[in-house]
């Protein structure tokens, strides 16, 4: 029993070294949003509701790349821990070709995506300033699609610090730029909304050249640039579509909901869906934390097999899942015990405050299961089970969460909790029916 425990707190331990850097520079990158949202929020409802709608477009495609491109640090996982040097370098090549189809994709998706507005049914003053929002975003989606291949490539071979720092550094400029834009500073015109889209478009690209600039220059990367040169081989492509468009789309599935739960939102009024963007930006910086502890879990898993270590595989991603669950319960209990103070630093709007106070209540509940279903998803990742987590997002997103959220908060007209209750309820069945499938899978590995 003693030595079980002191193997959870090494492996507690493992984990944290290679997730804090990780989670400290998705806080950084989410930390946009809240950046944004909070300067929206000093200029106007409006500003403050357009940002959340055209937020809730674009990011689904954004994280899309994301699944896409997790599928490499996966691979690259595998990989490192076999000692297959060669085959990483060839991979960085094929991820960078990928990005840049995805980078183009992505970028008139985002163009195209102002046509739902009105079909949903947004509120018409809106509409405008968040198309024209969308179509700034636009513009740097070439450049995180690039990004995200290399951070995924860096992250396999548990090199996680790049990025925190990278990120930190693209906040610091989107504060800046936001100023700038948003206010009209420095001889700039003040463009409200649309200015913090073109900040988030300049983040990007800034954030792909240094990170270009600190591959090229440290000794980190070495051992993959002088690896002995191998004919490509297209198989590692077609794996990493394998992995990879599973976990995108279970991803999109995921962000989906709550962006069409946001989208719903949008049909109550302006308070409503500017009392939602604060509850769930506040929610999902929280989130950045198991997700920081999901993709550690991932780098474990798969170094573990790639050393032929099936038990070790296993206790890996049962001390994953159990670490997010324990940080997520303590992020709950802040939403419980401060969410007058939390909502107070997003907006001075008392109608606004005070519908974010219960819906921020709302998502303490479901903090723990949101922690526990994405550390398990990591470790499937960590054993090449993908498909697997997206049939389970598709049942539970968008046969149960959606239609109970649609049921109960526009046909029952409870509101804003009533759409909440749907992503309570989803989250809640993912975070067991995925627990469940690792269980069953990591003990098939055994």
């Amino acid at each position: 029993m003693l030595e079980n425990r002191r193997a959870l707190i090494r492996e507690f331990k493992q984990l944290a070294k290679l997730s804090v850097p990780i989670t400290i520079g998705q806080v950084a990158l989410i930390a946009t949003g809240f950046v944004d949202t909070i300067m929206a929020g000093h200029i106007s409802p409006l500003a403050l509701g357009a940002i959340a709608v055209g937020a809730n477009l674009w990011v689904p495609v954004y994280l899309f790349g994301v699944g896409l491109m997790m599928a490499v640090s996966s691979m690259v996982s595998h990989y490192f821990g076999a000692g297959q040097f060669a085959s990483i370098r060839d991979l960085v090549k094929q991820s960078l070709l990928v990005s840049i189809v995805l980078g183009i994709l992505g970028f008139y998706a985002v163009r195209q995506l102002s046509i739902l507005l009105e079909w949903i049914g947004i509120d018409a003053g809106i509409v405008p300033v968040a198309t024209d929002y969308l179509f700034a975003v636009s513009w740097g989606i070439p450049a995180v699609s690039g990004y995200l291949a290399l951070r995924f490539v860096s992250e396999g071979i548990g090199y996680t610090r790049p990025m925190m720092i990278i990120q930190i550094a693209g906040l610091v400029f989107n504060i800046f730029l936001n100023y700038v834009l948003m206010f009209g500073k420095l001889g700039v015109p003040a463009m409200g909304a649309v200015g913090a889209g073109w900040a988030t478009a300049a983040v990007m690209w800034i954030n792909l050249l240094l990170l270009v600039i600190y591959i090229l220059g440290h000794h980190r990367y070495v051992e993959i640039w002088k690896a002995e040169k191998v004919a490509t081989d297209w198989q590692r492509t077609r794996e990493m579509l394998r992995l990879g468009l599973p976990i995108a789309l279970t991803l999109v599935n995921e962000v989906g909901m709550f962006s069409a739960v946001g989208l719903l939102m949008g049909s109550l009024g302006v308070v409503e869906v500017a009392a939602h963007q604060i509850a769930i930006n506040f929610a999902g910086m929280m989130f950045m934390i198991p997700l920081g502890i999901s993709a550690a879990t991932t780098i474990r898993v798969g170094h573990a097999l790639g050393e032929q270590l099936p038990h070790d595989a296993r206790f890996r991603g049962l001390a994953g899942i159990s670490l997010a669950g324990m940080c997520m319960f303590a992020t709950a209990s802040i939403m419980l015990i401060f969410p007058d103070l939390i909502t107070s630093i997003y907006s001075n709007d008392a109608a606004v405050t005070e519908m974010a106070v219960s819906l921020l209540l709302m998502a303490a509940i479901f903090q723990l299961s949101d922690g526990i279903q994405v550390s398990a998803a990591g470790a499937l990742r960590g054993v090449k089970d993908t498909l697997f987590p997206l049939l389970v997002s598709i049942v539970v997103y968008w046969f149960v969460g959606l239609p109970f959220s649609y049921y109960l908060g526009i046909s029952q007209q409870f509101g804003p909790q009533g759409l909440w209750m749907g992503l309570v309820a989803s989250l809640t069945l993912a975070a067991l029916w995925l627990v469940w499938r690792f269980l069953r899978v990591s003990r098939v590995v055994v």
